[in-house]
């Protein structure tokens, strides 16, 4: 769980594998072909395991891919050498699975996803899993503000780097005074003021796409 940097999207394959440990509700180690590869799913961003709801993902995890055969459909390798993937395990899409139940927030920032916000507002209209809270702090905001104890932890939240803001990528998690399309900066922006900080607003139609205007190169 951590900012993630798509470094090689030369890396694309897809294959079957074994996954033979769930590290937490968005990390998995599989092996193929003799060799452990570590996953991070791709689109979602799970909660710590040290912050509410953080082991209750990794136990959703571990029930839908743990030693069992999934499909891995990489589409890179991030910064610290992990696979980001869509995981799919008998025929479920987990990463999508994750975000549906409530385990999971949507971030989908590098490749934004319709289906991925439309199944976190579903999730938080039910109260599921962590929606179920009054005020639930993404994963990204804990991390500021619970750093790990090794300087060379992948979770370790990094500042935005050049590289970030010449593809656009949204790294603010304050939530200001913003409420309208037009106020917003990027399809990013906007997605973040919708599903994090409650801006309604943004969505005129309800079906879970804020600002589409705004969005619709990115669909």
């Amino acid at each position: 769980m951590s900012l993630l940097i798509w470094v090689n999207c030369a890396a694309a394959e897809e294959y079957n594998a074994k996954v033979i440990v769930v590290i937490d509700g968005d990390t998995l180690v599989v092996l193929h072909n003799n060799a452990k590869v570590k996953i991070r799913l791709a689109n979602i961003d799970a909660p710590e395991k040290d912050q509410p709801f953080g082991m209750d993902a990794r136990q959703v995890m571990i029930e839908m891919a743990f030693k069992k055969m999934a499909h891995i459909d990489s589409k890179a390798v991030d910064k610290y050498g992990r696979t980001v993937a869509l995981v799919s395990v008998d025929g479920l899409n987990v990463n999508e699975e994750m975000v549906k139940r409530g385990m999971a927030w949507e971030y989908s920032y590098y490749k934004p996803g319709r289906g991925y916000m439309a199944l976190q507002s579903e999730a938080q209209q039910a109260h599921r899993g962590l929606w179920s809270q009054r005020s639930p702090i993404a994963p990204w905001v804990w991390r500021r503000t619970h750093p790990p104890t090794r300087s060379d932890s992948p979770k370790k939240e990094r500042k935005t780097t050049a590289s970030h803001a010449r593809i656009g990528v949204f790294n603010d998690t304050t939530c200001g005074r913003k409420r309208h399309c037009s106020q917003m900066n990027s399809c990013e922006e906007a997605n973040f003021y919708f599903t994090q900080c409650g801006v309604k607003s943004l969505d005129k139609t309800g079906d879970g796409v804020p600002c589409k205007q705004l969005c619709k190169e990115k669909k």
